[in-house]
């Protein structure tokens, strides 16, 4: 999930955003001594005594690692850096990211990773995992199979992976907050306090109670997390700029245009594309056999494929570490469902919708799409493919629970050579080349119609009006007037249309509102579009903005430096991953 502002967040959030949980306990260095919240002034409210302060400096810092859980505390973590932090997360480790560069080597069976040396341990992953897991279960977002089961996975691991690097490199440049610094936090954190104070009997039972920790090993996680914050701010604390960088980044931003326009996609009028005649397919199979044997070769799963089936599910989970009991009872439930969509005659979709325990495939009825024996497990591979279209399987067991599976369609493998698809393959490309023929000529005759006074709104009215944009892509069978936002010049994209340089060089070349004097060609097809609005960069709006322009250019150059210097951990960093420890936490869940 990707996140807009480390500010927009509630510290909930941060900390989950942050993948917060501690490592494996260590022995504590420097010896004994009580905990870091037994010292003089941990007890007073915020305003500790001078003595207890001096006090509480000459204490040796613990470097004491902990087994801290659910670290969902209000205001456990001061803002400082939060450009930094916020960067860290949503640029480098969202959705989709594949995080550090992983190695493969020995890890102990209680890791998930080791990071320069340092276990990760499995507890850490697994409090993570499930917290992230049930904060979606819990405000009813749905989650599929495939993203419980790797891309949050994946994500997890990058935070944590990721906090171990930050603190790991904070260690190594002195930095330590301070007792008062901590002490700050605790007392400020509203899970500890009583009366709107902070109560140490409180503080003790909260921990106990409610995060399940220990003090030492709470303080001790707070101080890495501040540690970490600590290390971003000393590299952000670098970003300085000019005023040429300043007016450089108002001539960008305060440049300014609104367009209007309209698509013309060949698919809009493939239906008015007659089949080639044998005459016509044989010379454009002549004159374009390099395509053909391209088509071919970037399609070749179209013709080279493994045998198929359509498919739905119900399924009733079953943990791995189920006991004898549970394991017949979902076994129980799964042979009164298969019984309610045979003998019962219900329909499978309406039963799945019901009561499937698949969150990834119950709103859909269960429906798995077109699926192939090697994206199965093999009982359940072997149980679908034997049955035929609209058969119902008998309940199968997998490590996920019992499933009870309808095959709607089946698809036999193919295998066609160039030879035998080459004519199938001409045709789609004739027709395709027709189409696009077409769709440029109607560009061009839209054109025509701008440049004599009327307008894309009048022409190409929406179908719906009030329709999202890119809503209407989806289902667009004719050309219709979009209007964008305003978008700035200093990129080459278009709102709704992505990369698109040449029509936006014309767009900021316009010294006003007016019609773009040509067809601008798209990797879907053409366009054409009127400049609605332009709006440029004046002296006197700069010198208004100047002091707020700063501030964006600043923390602007902030991000770049955050993102130089993770891109420099990664690199020099070595981790290694213990993908079966993950998968035991990631089956069980």
């Amino acid at each position: 999930m990707q996140y807009q502002g480390w500010d927009q967040l509630t510290t909930l959030n941060r900390l989950h955003f942050l993948g917060y949980c501690p490592r494996q306990s260590r022995p504590r260095l420097g010896g004994g001594g009580e905990p870091f919240t037994h010292r003089p002034g941990i007890q007073q409210t915020r305003a500790a005594s001078p003595s207890a302060k001096s006090a509480a400096a000459r204490r040796p810092t613990r470097r004491n690692d902990g087994n801290m859980d659910g670290m969902n505390a209000r205001k456990v973590l001061s803002l400082v850096g939060i450009v930094a932090i916020a960067v860290v997360f949503t640029l480098q480790f969202g959705p989709g990211s594949t995080g550090f560069g992983s190695g493969r080597g020995p890890v102990v069976p209680s890791a998930v990773a080791v990071v320069n040396g340092k276990e990760i341990p499995l507890r850490d992953f697994s409090r993570v995992y499930a917290g992230q897991l049930n904060s979606l279960r819990n405000r009813g977002v749905p989650i599929p199979e495939s993203y419980a089961r790797q891309s949050l996975p994946s994500q997890v691991m990058d935070q944590l992976v990721t906090r171990e690097l930050l603190s790991q490199a904070a260690e190594r440049h002195g930095i330590n907050p301070s007792d008062d610094e901590l002490r700050k936090l605790i007392h400020e954190n509203a899970d500890f306090h009583k009366d709107g104070q902070f109560n140490f009997e409180q503080y003790k039972r909260a921990l106990r109670d409610y995060y399940r920790t220990t003090e030492p090993k709470y303080e001790e996680e707070l101080r890495r997390q501040l540690a970490a914050q600590k290390m971003l701010q000393v590299v952000n604390s670098g970003a300085v700029v000019s005023d040429d960088e300043v007016r450089a980044r108002y001539e960008k931003d305060a440049n300014q245009a609104k367009v209007v326009f309209a698509r013309f996609l060949p698919t809009m009028y493939a239906a008015q594309v007659p089949a080639p005649t044998p005459a016509q397919l044989e010379e454009f199979r002549k004159a374009h056999n390099d395509e053909i044997s391209t088509y071919y070769e970037s399609n070749r799963f179209m013709y080279q494929q493994a045998e198929r089936a359509k498919a739905r599910q119900i399924l009733v989970k079953l943990a791995p570490d189920a006991a004898a009991q549970q394991k017949a009872e979902a076994k129980s439930r799964a042979e009164a469902l298969h019984k309610e969509v045979t003998e019962g005659g219900k329909d499978f979709a309406t039963v799945a919708r019901e009561r499937s325990e698949d969150p990834g495939t119950k709103a859909s009825g269960g429906d798995l799409g077109w699926v192939e024996r090697a994206s199965l497990e093999p009982t359940l591979a072997e149980a679908v493919f034997a049955l035929a279209p609209n058969g119902v399987s008998q309940p199968i067991e997998t490590k996920l629970g019992w499933h009870v599976v309808k095959v709607e369609e089946k698809q036999a493998a193919q295998d066609k050579k160039l030879e035998e698809a080459a004519p199938e393959i001409a045709t789609t490309l004739y027709k395709q080349q027709k189409a696009k023929e077409l769709a440029k000529a109607a560009a061009e005759k839209a054109l025509a119609s701008l440049k004599g006074g009327q307008t894309l709104q009048q022409l190409f009215p929406p179908e719906k009006e009030g329709q999202p944009a890119l809503q209407r892509f989806e289902t667009e069978t004719r050309p219709e007037a979009v209007e964008t936002g305003s978008f700035t010049a200093g990129g080459e994209s278009v709102p709704y249309l992505g990369l698109a340089p040449a029509l936006s060089t014309a767009a900021f070349s316009a010294p006003g509102p007016q019609v773009l004097d040509q067809v601008f060609p798209l990797s879907e097809g053409f366009v054409v579009a009127q400049v609605t609005e332009r709006v440029k960069p004046s002296d006197e709006t700069f010198t208004q903005k100047k002091d707020e322009l700063r501030e964006q250019t600043r923390r602007a150059k902030q991000i770049e430096m955050t993102e130089s210097f993770l891109k420099a951990l990664r690199e020099t960093g070595t981790v290694v991953e213990n993908n079966e420890a993950i998968q035991t936490i990631v089956g069980a869940s």
